[in-house]
């Protein structure tokens, strides 16, 4: 037991600082070799910096482990030109788009195509989004710089930042998960991916809860939210599989805004039903 928590104590950090690099630098690639950004949802920058950024600064007041702070920077700086990549590449209006963008893959649609205030994060030109992120470092740099001496109120803001940071982190599967659910199928989402994925969270639940150094609950709880994701995942993809075999009915089959569907998983429009002819007497 004493080996396994040193292994984790070496290897879990470690992992942790490099998945940002090993998990969506390909992504960007694969971005910029096609020239497309068709299918990638910007839903996944926007959740990964804005939870990023909070983390620093949620830093100064919780003291968590250095590498959990290296680990929020890098993953500054890759969703920087992640995004980057994904504005420069993207396809006219008119286009509906395509699965260049595994994992995420028609992330934004049904549920998460609903209207947006002043269409946040929906903007045609690249402008706005640099000036939402360059406007909440201001923000958050300002009130670090008021509350900070304030004692007394400090480390309650310290604590709300980093849960509200984590808390959007842990959001992250989310829109895959409702994709799967409403498209009774994971085509276009990879096991390997999805391997990662778990593989990460065990190393990560291990290291939590048994290193030495300081691990402030809010990680541990919003952990254990996204492990439990993750491993929904796991199992829409035994449920569903590619969505080109039958699927049994479930009880996800009643998921909101799936309509009527048949057996292959694909969707029957609602009001588009062929009716059924009545009975000649």
């Amino acid at each position: 037991m004493q080996l396994l928590k040193t292994l984790a104590g070496y290897l879990a950090p470690t992992f942790l600082i490099l998945s940002p690099l090993l998990s969506y630098s390909d992504q960007a690639l694969s971005m910029y070799r096609s020239k497309s950004s068709a299918g990638f949802s910007l839903d996944i920058p926007l959740i990964m910096l804005v939870a990023s950024l909070l983390r620093i600064f949620y830093y100064p007041g919780a003291r968590f482990d250095t590498a959990l702070l290296i680990q929020s920077f890098v993953m500054v700086f890759i969703q920087v030109i992640l995004l980057k990549v994904a504005l420069d590449h993207r396809p006219p209006p008119a286009s509906k788009g395509g699965d260049a963008a595994v994992p995420f893959a028609r992330a934004n649609d049904g549920f998460f195509e609903m209207p947006r205030p002043y269409s946040f994060w929906q903007w045609r030109s690249p402008k706005p989004y640099w000036q939402f992120l360059l406007s909440l470092l201001i923000a958050l740099t300002i009130c670090e710089l008021v509350l900070a001496p304030v004692r007394s109120l400090y480390p309650a803001y310290s604590a709300l930042i980093g849960y509200i940071g984590l808390s959007i982190e842990a959001t992250l599967p989310l829109p895959q998960i409702f994709t799967n659910a409403r498209s009774h199928s994971c085509k276009g989402f990879r096991v390997s991916v999805l391997a990662s994925w778990l593989l990460g969270d065990g190393m990560k639940m291990f290291w939590f809860f048994t290193s030495t150094t300081q691990i402030p609950w809010a990680f541990k709880l919003c952990g254990i939210f996204q492990a439990c994701c993750d491993s929904f995942l796991g199992v829409q993809y035994l449920m569903y599989g590619d969505g080109e075999t039958e699927i049994k009915d479930h009880q996800l089959s009643s998921f909101p805004g799936s309509g009527s569907r048949i057996a292959t998983g694909r969707e029957i429009p609602v009001g588009r039903r062929t009716p059924i002819p009545e009975k000649t007497i």
